[in-house]
């Protein structure tokens, strides 16, 4: 659904948000197709952990991120790093219970493949989602970071392309298993929100932002996985930290203060704002790598949030994501 909210088209990739349509019109074809096919598509625990080469690549990775996003682990026999981060990332396939399928891929076999992605160490893990590719992170992460990361392109791959995963199979699942934060959910079931969705729009007209926040979070309280509400709630909330501000004097204070979080914060806005995307992502990217502790987590975060301002299959999202993930990492 292309967005009602057109007061921040200069930020907004309108072109990127038809593009998610069409990736999610396919995913839709491809679950129909299957379901034609007979058979209820379900598949064990074991089966979302797959050794993919050359051959298969384009059945077992490019096809099935039509219905299901496809994490990638690029790795060697050789390399000690990959031991410790291949474990994790098949174990949490199996916790996010289909949300996400991993594929493997050796390196030393798949040279042409490693090529291809520009992967210059491993490991090294990206994500195809409805046929793009997606660098995730490179080296041996930490947990709780590759869940966060996990969670993020789960939630993209619904919101955006409709990818809501596969179905296990309950009889061959763990016992115990599917109870983490990985869990799939039935999705909520869509309301008539066309009259909240329009006073909200009327709310930003009139610059009414508060208005509009609510209006959006009223949608939101009933349809958690609303795409245009979530949209509009981040835009909204963006023009509502900008409002009254004086634009002059908070870059005065994000250029004599570069340690100063919060100051670089107010600036990162101004510039999404005014249409500066790269510039808002390369301040608040540069303030991570700087930052560290509850700073870093609260800079990461505004980034966060602009960039479901902007739009998560943007590919200056993609690319400040890549660029977030080295700084983190």
């Amino acid at each position: 659904m292309q967005p009602r909210n057109m007061s921040m088209s200069g930020v907004v990739d309108l072109a990127a948000v038809k593009a998610a349509q069409e990736a999610k019109a396919k995913a839709e074809q491809a679950r129909a197709e299957a379901a034609r096919q007979g058979g209820t598509g379900a598949v064990s625990p074991a089966d979302l952990v797959i050794d993919v080469d050359e051959a298969g690549f384009e059945r077992d990775v490019l096809q099935r991120s039509a219905e299901v996003p496809v994490v990638i682990d690029f790795w060697a026999e050789w390399c000690q790093p990959c031991k410790q981060l291949s474990p994790v990332l098949e174990r949490l396939a199996v916790e996010y219970n289909g949300r996400f399928l991993l594929a493997k891929i050796d390196v030393d076999a798949n040279q042409m493949l490693m090529q291809q992605f520009g992967v210059q160490g491993i490991p090294a893990v990206f994500a195809v989602v409805a046929g793009q590719a997606l660098p995730l992170f490179q080296g041996a992460a930490g947990e709780q970071q590759i869940r966060q990361t996990l969670d993020q392109l789960v939630q993209v791959a619904e919101e955006r392309f409709g990818l809501t995963g596969l179905t296990v199979d309950p009889d061959a699942e763990p016992a115990g298993a599917g109870t983490g934060a990985g869990t799939a959910q039935a999705p909520a079931p869509a309301g008539p929100y066309d009259a909240l969705l329009e006073a909200a729009v009327q709310a930003l007209d009139a610059g009414d932002f508060g208005g509009a926040i609510r209006a959006y979070q009223n949608v939101l309280s009933d349809d958690p996985g609303n795409s245009e509400a979530k949209l509009g709630l981040a835009q909204a909330e963006l023009l509502q930290r900008v409002q009254g501000v004086d634009p002059q004097q908070v870059r005065k204070e994000a250029a004599e203060k570069p340690g100063d979080v919060q100051a670089q914060i107010a600036a990162a806005d101004l510039d999404l704002v005014g249409g500066h995307v790269e510039d808002a992502f390369g301040r608040l990217i540069e303030t991570v790598r700087r930052t560290a502790g509850d700073d870093r987590d609260a800079v990461r975060r505004r980034l966060l949030e602009l960039f479901e301002v902007v739009g998560a299959d943007d590919p200056r999202v993609v690319g400040a994501r890549r660029a977030l993930a080295r700084a983190l990492f």
